[in-house]
């Protein structure tokens, strides 16, 4: 597979992006998250998708994806970053913090 060569060629990383999922806000593309991070060692990105809190820890808990990502949901401000990781937190899901005082 191209995530396979990719990581041969000394990818440090792969994000994912559905396009068939951008800007739907239905969630990510779980089969497609799940066969390329199943697949390499590296990490992989969830991308495309997103458009509620609770896509991010559905992305988490039903693929091996390490980290995923979203915009268009945050530059609209239809969702919160802090929103999205106090569900993660809630849910069991670590995610970074910091503080920006």
């Amino acid at each position: 597979t191209v995530a396979k060569a990719s990581e041969a060629l000394g990818a440090g990383e792969i994000m994912l992006n559905c396009i068939d999922m951008d800007g739907q806000c239905n969630g990510y593309d779980h089969a497609l998250m799940r066969a390329v991070s199943n697949a390499v060692t590296i990490p992989v990105i969830a991308s495309s998708g997103a458009g509620k809190e609770q896509h991010f820890a559905d992305v988490f808990s039903q693929t091996n994806v390490q980290a995923a990502l979203a915009a268009g949901m945050f530059h609209r401000k239809e969702v919160e970053i802090d929103a999205v990781k106090k569900h993660l937190s809630s849910t069991g899901i670590p995610s970074r913090t910091w503080s920006h005082q």
